[in-house]
């Protein structure tokens, strides 16, 4: 199954009752798991855009580990989601460490779940 529709699926999992799409931010970047970065786009249940929900995410490959970077698209003022062999929550402006934001449990739970995916991949 394509990677794009996996990652869809599984935020539709972790981030209900919202549904969403997966869309390439560089369309002439190669689509791999190693070296990914996307824009996860959100819909509410009628299908209406909610843009304010649009999550970035990067995957990339640190030695032999995969790492994610998730954030909310085009609001860097919050924070971000770094999550290699555990979780860390980063300032979205000065990228320093900071307690997890009250919405984090769904977000740490994507992430979890696409490292699970991605992993074995390699």
């Amino acid at each position: 199954m394509d990677l794009l529709v996996l990652i869809a699926k599984a935020a539709d999992v972790c981030l209900k009752p919202w549904s969403h799409a997966v869309v390439l931010i560089d369309p002439s970047a190669p689509e791999q798991i190693d070296d990914l970065h996307v824009r996860i786009e959100c819909r509410d249940g009628d299908g209406q855009r909610c843009s304010d929900q649009d999550l970035e995410l990067e995957i990339y490959r640190s030695g032999d580990e995969i790492n994610l970077m998730l954030s909310w698209w085009d609001q860097p003022e919050r924070p971000m989601l770094w999550h290699g062999r555990h979780p860390v929550w980063m300032d979205g402006a000065s990228g320093q460490r900071c307690a997890a934001p009250q919405d984090a449990a769904p977000l740490e739970a994507l992430s979890r779940r696409l490292r699970a995916l991605v992993q074995p991949a390699l």
